[in-house]
């Protein structure tokens, strides 16, 4: 049996966590974790003052006691983001042990401030092994997103009709890492029998997840301002976001909608152009299609409302921050009617 070479990678600590595990949990099957496992994370790596990852190297390299297979997991490989720091590892890489099984983790350790990219040297060298490099964050788009769903859906063995999931979606926002916890909680309450609605699904949903900027940029061109102000919310509460950073996002947004207005666009394709927009024009389409329904004047009435907005949060009225953003979001909301 050949060895099993894995790098797992992603953005969400909890679908990053979720995803070792079960690799691991796989690897190990029905042997003794505790005589098969060795995990090794930031703290073992540390010789003197220097990070080294020779030791993972070398705990790779040792052969299995008491056991026909070993299972190594490097853990918050962050730090080792040049070739010189990884050169043990990809020396190992080029020749692994048959007998070990080795899972590497791309994050970011207590004493890393920054987790960059993983290494296209890394990645290319687990590739060479014959092993997997895994993505285990929540894809970005709706369709992305929604794939991604239907997949876990169909992982914990459950069955949701359309109503329940996409109050799954709306709900969750940007926490989608919640998820695989809320199903496999469903899964216990109601079993995999029958296709759950959304009446089955309301009470265990819990508390409503964040949402991205554009979640609220859209709510507030709708022109619904309940929908607008639950957007608000959401990413001040649940996504953790200050009063400064939802007006910085209010800002951006405009800021598109002012370089858009009068401008000589005929399609998203020439807007996105102009607004520098790579890949996907949808993002330039939405923004121009506002631009033309709000017109001059509207758009300029925004950056008033803005602009005493940012005066109001650095202390210009007694107001509470949270207040003075649900009043800016009402108003813009208001000119999109």
């Amino acid at each position: 049996m050949s060895a099993t070479v894995v790098l797992v990678h992603g953005g969400d600590d909890v679908l990053l966590g979720n995803a070792v595990r079960d690799r691991v949990s796989e690897l190990v099957g029905d042997g003794d974790r505790s005589l098969m496992v060795a995990e090794l994370n930031e703290a073992a790596y540390l010789e003197g003052e220097e990070y080294v990852i020779s030791p993972l190297a070398d705990a790779a390299q040792t052969p299995p006691f008491l056991t026909e297979r070993r299972v190594v997991v490097g853990r918050e490989l962050g730090r080792f983001a040049s070739a010189d720091a990884l050169k043990p590892l990809l020396g190992y890489l080029a020749d692994p042990l048959a007998t070990t099984d080795l899972v590497l983790v791309w994050e970011k350790g207590p004493a890393l401030q920054r987790l960059g990219a993983v290494p296209k040297k890394l990645s290319e060298a687990v590739t060479a092994a014959g092993g997997e490099v895994i993505g285990a964050g929540v894809p970005r788009g709706r369709d992305g997103t929604g794939k991604w769903m239907d997949a876990q859906i169909a992982a914990a063995g459950l069955r949701l009709r359309a109503g329940a999931k996409r109050l799954l979606a709306d709900h969750l926002g940007e926490d989608m890492s919640r998820l695989p916890g809320l199903l496999a909680t469903l899964g216990a309450a109601h079993g995999p029998d029958r296709a759950l609605d959304v009446d089955d699904v309301a009470p265990f949903i819990g508390e409503a997840g964040s949402v991205p900027p554009w979640e609220l940029t859209d709510a507030v061109a709708s022109g619904k301002i309940p929908e607008a102000l639950d957007k608000l919310r959401r990413m001040l509460h649940a996504g953790g976001r200050n009063e400064m950073q939802v007006l910085a996002s209010l800002s951006n947004h405009y800021a598109r909608l002012l370089r858009l207005d009068g401008a000589d666009v005929v399609d998203e394709k020439q807007a996105a152009e102009l607004l520098g927009i790579k890949g996907s024009t949808f993002p330039a389409r939405k923004a121009l299609n506002q631009s033309r329904k709000l017109g001059t004047k509207r758009v300029a009435r925004s950056f008033e409302l803005l602009a005493q907005a940012d005066l109001d949060l650095r202390g210009a009225t007694a107001l509470p921050p949270e207040a003075v953003l649900e009043v800016l979001v009402a108003r813009l909301t208001q000119l999109n009617r």
